[in-house]
């Protein structure tokens, strides 16, 4: 019997979340990007075609990320008056949220001061476990560039954490016999 539709998303939703939360770095767009996702996957899961189910939820997560940015990139901002009032949220609890996305907030810093580019395929390798080819298969570009965004976002990563890594040699001067 196939799954319903509330098992797939039941069975799925955590890890896209999971990805999601990781690209953007916040909760809302997260929410967004989670609930854009599976309305996708609902209007073409006929289109779907041969291949892993994750690996798609993950393309389409990936590339609505990316869209997001460029819509932003073209779109200003403007603050919301003091007034407005608040809708009352049905998010899952802070506890939740932080158990099912939490990175240490200076390497989520550091992630989301890398370009789309860079952070999608660092968070899809080293966050997600894809390999180079299905990164490549996600986002629809050449195995040769997976391996060059995923070295250039390492670069960066490891200089903007440098300041977290103990210093070579450091300490040694006080283990002489």
């Amino acid at each position: 019997m196939a799954p319903t539709w509330e098992q797939v998303v039941r069975d799925h939703s955590a890890r896209v979340y999971r990805l999601a939360y990781r690209l953007s770095g916040n909760q809302q767009d997260a929410e967004d990007l989670t609930q854009e996702t599976f309305v996708r996957v609902f209007r073409s899961l006929a289109d779907f075609s041969p291949g892993t189910f994750e690996g798609w939820l993950h393309r389409i997560t990936t590339n609505l990320f990316l869209d997001m940015v460029r819509r932003r990139q073209r779109i200003r901002f403007d603050a919301l008056p003091e007034d407005t009032e608040r809708l009352p949220g049905t998010s899952p609890s802070p506890e939740q949220v932080y158990t099912d996305t939490h990175l240490d907030p200076q390497v989520q810093a550091a992630l989301d001061a890398l370009s789309p580019e860079f952070r999608v395929a660092v968070v899809l390798c080293d966050i997600e476990g894809l390999t180079y080819e299905e990164i490549a298969a996600t986002l629809g570009i050449k195995l040769g560039t997976v391996r060059s965004r995923i070295h250039r976002g390492r670069v960066q990563l490891r200089e903007a954490l440098a300041h977290l890594a103990p210093r070579r040699g450091a300490g040694a001067e006080a283990v002489t016999p």
